[in-house]
């Protein structure tokens, strides 16, 4: 039968700390850093101060900025020669995945006839309406069987009669039974 994920996590895990405390300790010899020659013959590089501002500050696009990122460079001196470098126009070219640098206050206009069709442009009467629309609305206005407001009337009953349905399972029902007695499950 197979031991499963766990079982074989398990064994191997305990496989492993057993070689780990099994394993012969390797004498590495200690190699001391290279030292400078007095000559200044290949150690010219790091026998070099750090650069200053003013070498940060005369940078140009074309210059070797390796110098300038270095551990032993001040930060103000290595923030100056990255400014300097991200000026450059070859360098600062913007991906399009930041948030907020797309230019909101340039119009995104609504297409005219879409615009047309919102009520609110009706209401503020943006657009001016055809010659065939504003003679129909005159015709209804001065029509007054056409408009259909509503009014109450005595002689119509509000609630329709039984009789009047076609269908008696569709009437509302009154509800007979009986409501829940006491509390209410949960209730405080």
């Amino acid at each position: 039968m197979s031991e499963g994920f766990f079982g074989r996590w398990s064994r191997r895990k305990l496989q492993g700390a057993d070689e780990a405390v099994e394993a012969p300790a390797v004498d590495v010899p200690s190699v001391p850093p290279p030292q400078p020659s007095p000559s200044g013959g290949g150690g010219a590089e790091a026998q070099a101060p750090p650069p200053t501002l003013e070498d940060a500050q005369a940078l140009t696009p074309e210059s070797d900025f390796r110098r300038f990122v270095s551990a032993d460079v001040p930060p103000e001196v290595k923030n100056t020669a990255l400014k300097k470098l991200f000026a450059d126009p070859r360098f600062n070219v913007q991906d399009g995945l930041d948030v907020y640098i797309d230019d909101y206050s340039k119009p995104d206009p609504i297409p005219p006839a879409m615009l047309k069709k919102l009520a609110s442009a009706r209401f503020l009467q943006l657009f001016d309406e055809d010659e065939e629309k504003k003679e129909e609305r005159r015709e209804v206005a001065d029509d007054p069987a056409a408009q259909s407001v509503a009014q109450s009337d005595a002689a119509e009953p509000a609630v329709p009669r039984p009789e009047d349905h076609a269908d008696p399972d569709l009437r509302l029902q009154q509800d007979d039974a009986p409501g829940r007695q006491g509390p209410e499950p949960g209730a405080r």
